[in-house]
Order: structure tokens, then C-alpha cells, then sequence
């Protein structure tokens, strides 16, 4: 008897398994399907927007951080990109991650006319979403880490930027601690469908800023 009621639950419960992961994993399969085609090659743009994350205790950029910068430095050496937007939390609890943007990529030869801070770049929506209604950006490469990319990526394009993707390095990143990203990334993605269908404003409303025209022309 208890054998019986368990052939006909074990089916019941498989199916309802399935239905619950479809469920949640629908918001993360809508960035591999939106950004699919524009997270490879060899793509060239006027901005490159390197979205921020942690820098160290002594204001540096940690190790991710340095990996999308040392990334965007070489897509402007290369005369893929001509000026670099650098967008993050300005007054995050880890630090001012715009000031350790600039203060690293100068480092790396870039010239400061050519780099552009955004310090209201909260979250990658609302980098995306600035990058288009305060700096007038258009087209863009989006510069972060292969876990990071399609969830960047689509929400770029939700608000309206033609982004292509550009995988950055991670030298030095353990393989716990990428797992870990991705893993965290794989749930961040139904916040970012939610954002996107309920059409979120930036959570820091900025007049038009010219200052990406100005450093293209300056450049």
C-alpha cells in the first residue's frame, strides 16, 4: 500500500521540482538568451563602462576590480575604445570605488581626459540605466567578469545602450570565490527582470552630464 502511494506521489513531486526550478531559473535563462551574440568576438565601441565592485582597505581595486580595468586598458590601447567610463559606488562600504578606478587605469598609462567617473553607478542597473539618460551613451562595451557579463549585458540593452560584452580577467581569483559570484549572480538575476518590467529609476536622479561627449571630443 505505502509502496502504491509512493509511485504515484515520487512522479507528482518530480514534476513539481521541475516546474520550480523553470520557475526560478527563468529570469537567469532570459540573460544568456538576451545577451547571447554580444558576450564575444572582438567588439569596438566609443565608452567603455567598467562597472565597479570592492576595493581593498587601502582604497585599491581588489582583485576583480583590477581585472576589468586592466581589461578596459587594453581595449583603449588597442583602439578598440577611446574613453572609459568608470561606474561605481562612490560611497560604498568598501570605499570610493570611482576615485580607485581612475587612481589604477592612470597607472596602467591611461591618460585622465580619457576617463569619466560615474560615483552613482549603485548596482549594474543603475549603471546602465546613468550611462544612457545622464552621459547620453548610445553604444557601449561593458567591461566584467565572465559570471557577471549576461546579466550586465541584458540589462544594458533593456535601458536602451547597444552593449556588447567584454569578458575581464580574474588573475588571482580562486575558484570557490568564482563559484560563489556565480552562484550569487544566478539570484540577482530575477531582481533584474523586476527592475526591467517594472521600469525602475536610477535610485539617484542626475541631470544630463556632457562629460563622455566632451572627453570623445577632447580625444
Amino acid at each position: 500500500m505505502i509502496a502504491r502511494v509512493w509511485r504515484r506521489r515520487v512522479p507528482r513531486l518530480v514534476a513539481a521540482a521541475v516546474i520550480a526550478l523553470l520557475i526560478v531559473s527563468a529570469p537567469w535563462l532570459w540573460t544568456q538568451i538576451s545577451a547571447y551574440g554580444h558576450v564575444s568576438g572582438t567588439p569596438a565601441a566609443d565608452v567603455a563602462i567598467v562597472l565597479g565592485t570592492d576595493v581593498t582597505a587601502d582604497g585599491r581595486p581588489g582583485i576583480r576590480l583590477a581585472g576589468r580595468l586592466q581589461t578596459a586598458a587594453e581595449l583603449v590601447h588597442s583602439g578598440r575604445a577611446r574613453v572609459i567610463l568608470v561606474s561605481g559606488d562612490g560611497g560604498g562600504v568598501s570605499g570610493d570605488e570611482p576615485a580607485a578606478m581612475i587612481s589604477y587605469l592612470t597607472g596602467l598609462g591611461i591618460d585622465a581626459r580619457r576617463i569619466v567617473s560615474d560615483p552613482y553607478g549603485l548596482d549594474t542597473y543603475d549603471s546602465c540605466a546613468r550611462a544612457g539618460q545622464v552621459y547620453g551613451i548610445t553604444r557601449a562595451l561593458v567591461v566584467t567578469q565572465a559570471y557577471h557579463l549576461s546579466r550586465a549585458v541584458t540589462l544594458c540593452r533593456s535601458l536602451g545602450l547597444d552593449a556588447e560584452g567584454v569578458p575581464a580577467g580574474c588573475a588571482g581569483c580562486s575558484a570557490t570565490l568564482l563559484a560563489e559570484k556565480s552562484a550569487r549572480d544566478y539570484f540577482a538575476c530575477g531582481k533584474a527582470a523586476l527592475d526591467v518590467l517594472r521600469d525602475r529609476p536610477p535610485a539617484v536622479d542626475s541631470p544630463a552630464d556632457p562629460a563622455v561627449q566632451d572627453a570623445l571630443k577632447a580625444g
